[in-house]
């Protein structure tokens, strides 16, 4: 291949690894995806693809599509067991960011709720909301009619809309005080506060410490707030478990302000809120060690600011 083909490739690399991110809900996944597009584009005849970045992302598309529809696919995220890989705010990966929709669709709140979606839908709704295609452009990617693409797309929307029934967009300051003042609640054990800070229809979605073999759910503010402070009080098997004291910090994951538990330089756990209207509308605790890898690694560039609690 010569080096113009390499360089057009590269140019497209990081929104295809997005649009792949976003279809997966994986970043290892998401990169596998574009190595087998790359492939692809290798070899092909390149002299009769009219337009590289449209050939480019049609191929990633189905690719990430035939992965979504694979048994193994359905298997493990059937199996109740499957999150969203969290990915550190600076992330290439996490893709265009200038509007709401760009920044609502890779938050883990909503490629949860998009796991709920068929895989067309899914791409449709991801296509249209993250990247501005238009409907024939999409019509074009996945082989379907202008018209069944409007007809997923609205599908989508209300099964999302449906789900999350969240208010407008939280401030990032006013998010991150709100996660503050939880953290402080929960570390305390002050349950009637940690209710007060929880919207009516809050929702909580656990791996188990990354041992529970299917997620665990909890709603209601009452159950929800139990399952906080049961897993935010600290003990020794659990310090065990961590490998020692974490440090915990709070951070940008997705969009969102998230709060990691941190030994010796290593995220071991990551708790991510959606904020509205002043309140903790869900959250999502991630600790698996092989969803952690990507974050971890950029962890290690990072340069975070001073722990909320220095050792738990």
């Amino acid at each position: 291949m010569d080096s113009a083909a390499i360089d057009r490739f590269e140019a497209s690399r990081g929104r295809l690894a997005s649009l792949a991110y976003r279809l997966l809900g994986s970043a290892a996944d998401a990169e596998d995806a574009v190595q087998d597009t790359f492939l692809r584009w290798q070899a092909a005849d390149r002299e009769r693809v009219e337009v590289p970045e449209a050939w480019l992302t049609k191929v990633v598309t189905n690719l990430c599509l035939d992965r979504l529809r694979s048994a193994q696919a359905r298997h493990e995220r059937a199996a109740g067991a499957w999150l969203p890989e969290p990915l550190l705010e600076g992330d290439p990966m996490l893709g265009p960011a200038d509007t709401f929709e760009q920044r609502e669709s890779v938050s883990l709140a909503v490629l949860t709720l998009l796991e709920r979606l068929s895989p067309v839908e899914r791409a449709v709704y991801v296509l249209r909301e993250a990247f501005s295609y238009g409907h024939a452009e999409i019509a074009g990617i996945l082989d379907i009619t202008e018209s069944a693409s409007q007809q997923h797309v609205h599908r989508a929307r209300i099964r999302v809309a449906a789900e999350r029934r969240r208010g407008g967009e939280a401030d990032p300051a006013s998010a991150r005080r709100v996660v503050e003042e939880f953290l402080a609640a929960a570390t305390s054990g002050r349950t009637e506060r940690l209710v007060a800070l929880l919207t009516d229809d809050v929702t909580a979605v656990s791996d188990g410490a990354g041992l529970a073999k299917r997620l665990l759910r909890y709603k209601t503010r009452e159950k929800v707030a139990s399952f906080v402070r049961a897993g935010f009080k600290p003990t020794p098997a659990k310090r065990r478990l961590a490998g020692g004291s974490p440090a915990m910090h709070i951070a940008l994951v997705n969009g969102s302000p998230a709060v990691l538990a941190v030994v010796d330089g290593r995220v071991v756990g990551a708790v991510a809120f959606e904020v509205s209207d002043g309140k903790v509308a869900s959250l999502s605790g991630i600790a698996a060690a092989d969803r952690l890898a990507r974050l971890n690694k950029a962890w290690r560039r990072h340069e975070p600011d001073a722990p909320v609690i220095d050792a738990w």
